[in-house]
């Protein structure tokens, strides 16, 4: 790969879990790694990795002060990359991509491309009409017609926001799961009083251990580099986040993961998230994230870097080619892990066992590393903080 005295720098937007795997990610390869961060409480704005720290407004709730910040930050990065490591940094950067990209390499998709996986009710849409698997799936216009919808779902079934992150900061959880009539209406009630678009959605059963990732560099229509991985456990479970993921080679979601970004035009590093039906054993689309995703480092951990490919790619011309990576490696979010699952063993809903599985095999933690312990202690610091408080953070 080309060697670069002065590789020009790159500048991350956010500083939670996913910033902090690409600063690591970036770690010994030259360039100077700038964070710009919009909420205090992410453990990256402490890492060792960080060449300079700097407070920006939110990209997306205060996008006019973003891209007037960005525009007097290009004098003195000029042609950095730029990289969203969130939803709500990829919203913001997509928007303002155009007059960005003559002082920056803008690492992100064009924002027609970014509206097509970010709000699932085109993406769903996409996947019907390229006969790729999904969810059967509503978009309701009306109260009238979620209560229709209602009136003859089998439950249970989703309240799924059509833009997680925007739901997220409102709710704290990812989507609902009702269990009838009731439940239903009342989550579509609350969504269209925050003024957010939901879809309805039926409900795949099967535990956390039937999602999967499909991760590709995809540019000009192929994969150039591809990883897969099976989530063990979620949090909160079935309907959160995942906390544990393992590598694993999971063919059967390569074709359709190839399908669905070809059909979106996308360009870049995504992340593709499939769920087994236990029903049919098919493999199912769950949603598209256009950006590097939260159990980013696993891949990093076993071989395929790539943040790296990102950078090489886009700065210096450098197409990825194939990779192999480590098989059957566990990532873990330790804090979550630890606040559900634990948990379960102690109620036993989980053999300790089957807890402790990930932690006896090989693995890498997602925040807690040894030659970057900020991070890991801030994290500590702000859920204990949460806790006295008595809030919900993780």
């Amino acid at each position: 790969m080309r060697a670069a005295t002065n590789p020009p720098p790159v500048i991350i937007i956010g500083a939670h879990t996913v910033g902090l795997a690409i600063l690591r990610a970036l770690d010994g390869h030259g360039m100077a790694r700038i964070v710009l961060s919009y909420d205090h409480a992410d453990m990256g704005r402490v890492s060792r990795h960080v060449t300079t720290l700097i407070d920006c407004p939110h990209p997306e709730n205060e996008a006019p002060a973003f891209l007037s910040f960005l525009e007097h930050l290009a004098p003195l990065y000029p042609g950095a990359l730029l990289l969203p490591a969130s939803d709500a940094a990829l919203a913001g950067l997509a928007r303002w991509k155009d007059r960005l990209s003559d002082r920056f390499q803008v690492g992100c998709a064009d924002p027609g491309v970014v509206a097509g996986f970010i709000d699932k009710k085109r993406t769903y849409a996409l996947a019907a009409q390229m006969g790729v698997s999904a969810p059967r799936t509503l978009v309701p216009q009306s109260e009238a017609e979620a209560r229709t919808y209602a009136e003859t779902a089998l439950f249970p079934c989703l309240v799924k926001p059509c833009q997680s992150h925007r739901y997220f900061e409102v709710f704290h959880c990812k989507m609902v799961r009702a269990a009838n009539p009731d439940e239903l209406l009342t989550a579509y009630r609350a969504a269209a009083a925050a003024g957010l678009e939901v879809v309805l959605q039926e409900y795949i059963p099967g535990g956390d251990d039937c999602g999967v990732n499909y991760n590709a560099y995809f540019w000009d229509g192929q994969a150039r580099a591809e990883f897969t991985a099976r989530k063990w456990r979620n949090a909160p479970p079935e309907l959160g986040s995942p906390c544990v993921v393992q590598s694993a080679t999971i063919p059967e979601v390569i074709e359709p993961g190839r399908r669905i970004l070809a059909a979106l035009g996308f360009n870049g590093f995504a992340c593709t998230e499939f769920k087994r039906d236990p029903r049919d054993g098919v493999y199912k689309l769950m949603e598209v994230n256009g950006r590097h995703n939260l159990s980013g480092h696993l891949a990093v951990y076993c071989g395929l870097n790539f943040p790296l490919l990102h950078y090489r790619h886009l700065m210096f011309g450098e197409l990825p080619s194939p990779t192999p990576y480590r098989q059957d490696v566990y990532w873990i979010d330790l804090t979550r892990d630890l606040a559900y699952h634990l948990r379960r063993v102690l109620r036993g809903e989980l053999t300790l066992r089957a807890f402790l599985a990930p932690y006896r095999g090989k693995h890498t933690f997602a925040i807690l590393d040894r030659r970057d312990l900020r991070p890991f202690l801030k994290r500590l610091g702000g859920l204990l903080g949460s806790a006295l408080r008595g809030e919900r953070s993780i």
